[in-house]
């Protein structure tokens, strides 16, 4: 198995996209208990997204014959302080994941390796289609936040689709 400052990094990103899971599924959990459904399964698709993620940068790693790690991550944050905090904390988690994607596609350029740099072009689109949608989110919950209904209305619309350009994850 080659490694590469590349495949280090990217098992680096496999870590954080498990901790973008879990911190997903917290939020999730908390828009549960304050019977908010649809903002739940929104963060609960959300939250399956970014394992998928993790399970796609394992896929490339096998098939280019690279060591797989899966570094362990820190206990999310599980407690807010208004309907709105958890929302901003996907914001920044997102424009944080949008950077970390950025910096990969630099080292894999850096390095020559075409089939990784083709291959994070994928999460590239994902970063500016997740920023903007949670950007888009944020505004509503911020505007409505006295109006349970209309989030839920607003959240409910969103539904993910699949997406046939994206990258095979590993076990799928």
């Amino acid at each position: 198995m080659s490694t590469s400052r590349f495949a280090e990094q990217l098992n680096a990103q496999i870590g954080n996209e498990f901790a973008a899971h879990q911190q997903y599924v917290a939020i999730a959990v908390h828009y549960d208990a304050l019977t908010m459904p649809a903002l739940a399964a929104y963060f609960y698709q959300q939250a399956i997204e970014e394992r998928d993620h993790a399970m796609m940068m394992v896929r490339f790693l096998i098939d280019t014959d690279r060591e797989v790690t899966i570094p362990g991550s820190d206990a999310p944050q599980s407690r807010f302080a208004d309907i709105m905090a958890p929302v901003a904390l996907a914001l920044e988690q997102e424009k944080r994941v949008t950077t970390q994607i950025h910096n990969l596609t630099r080292i894999a350029r850096d390095e020559n390796d075409f089939a990784a740099e083709q291959f994070m072009q994928w999460f590239i689109k994902e970063q500016v289609e997740e920023v903007a949608a949670i950007s888009d989110l944020l505004t509503v919950v911020t505007r409505a936040k006295d109006d349970i209904q209309y989030i839920e209305g607003y959240a409910a619309d969103r539904r993910a689709e699949d997406d046939p350009t994206a990258p095979t994850p590993a076990g799928a």
